[in-house]
């Protein structure tokens, strides 16, 4: 099934939800994708929403992440009456980063691997649960009871979302919400895949006021089209968004032990031990 977007098509796969394609060759240093402002779902989204009035009114202000991930929640729950139901309906409905590992996963990775993906399911444990209250304010704008709706689960999924498929892009400061505002969702140019030695250069344009990625490797006819999310070990790639890439130039071994050669082999030992 082919969906034809200019110079980009999107197929579907059996491996990966959608992957797009080239349609021409694309040179070193052409324009890959260019995507409106408006396209792309931020914090401004949100705020100018339904969500907005409960969002601004809110003591202590919320931070960037926490009122993106409660828009989709909320934007999954309306369904089809939602205009980012397009969007959403083709997100994946679970994901393979940290925050999904059972315990039987956990429990065959590396101590130190271990210990940073009990931290990301903890992450979202406490962002569930110390905002029980802002989400209870919610009610008036939901048909079925908040505690149904914004469950653990499905901020789970949203914070994956957010995390695993942002872009960078940076917003001014304002008085209603806390933290450093930089993630922006991008339908469409979230469908392109990471390739370790691949080089484009991405950002958001503020002449044309469109989010664009450049090939700078350029790209072969009707083969896929990849991006690179940065130079990233497979730790990272692991712990960040769910998957290794093969052949990854960037890869590193993480030595527990390095840091106390110079403390006396009994802190090797003892290290070794965790």
């Amino acid at each position: 099934q082919k969906d034809t977007l200019g110079k980009i098509f999107i197929e579907k796969s059996q491996c990966v939800t959608r992957v797009c394609f080239c349609s021409p060759v694309h040179q070193p240093g052409q324009l890959l994708i260019s995507l409106p402002e408006s396209c792309l779902l931020t914090t401004s989204t949100v705020l100018n929403s339904y969500l907005g009035h409960y969002i601004k009114s809110w003591k202590p202000c919320l931070s960037p992440l926490l009122v993106l991930c409660v828009f989709l929640v909320c934007e999954r729950h309306r369904g089809e009456a939602s205009d980012w139901f397009p969007y959403i309906d083709v997100l994946p409905t679970t994901y393979t980063c940290p925050a999904y590992f059972t315990d039987d996963v956990l429990a065959v990775l590396p101590a130190s691997v271990r210990r940073q993906a009990l931290e990301q399911q903890e992450t979202i444990r406490e962002i569930h649960s110390l905002n029980q209250d802002f989400f209870r304010s919610l009610q008036p704008i939901l048909s079925e009871p908040v505690e149904e709706v914004l469950t653990y689960a499905a901020l789970r999924w949203a914070w994956c979302s957010v995390n695993t498929r942002s872009v960078f892009k940076s917003h001014p400061p304002n008085n209603f919400l806390s933290g450093e505002d930089v993630y922006a969702l991008a339908p469409f140019l979230d469908l392109l895949n990471h390739q370790p030695d691949v080089k484009v250069k991405a950002s958001f344009n503020d002449m044309t006021r469109c989010y664009e990625i450049r090939s700078v490797s350029g790209a072969q006819r009707y083969q896929q089209a990849f991006i690179n999310y940065g130079s990233h070990d497979n730790q990272r790639l692991l712990l960040e968004y769910g998957f290794v890439a093969l052949c990854n130039p960037h890869s590193v071994v993480y030595n527990q032990f390095c840091v106390f050669v110079l403390k006396g082999y009994c802190e090797i030992f003892c290290c070794s031990l965790l």
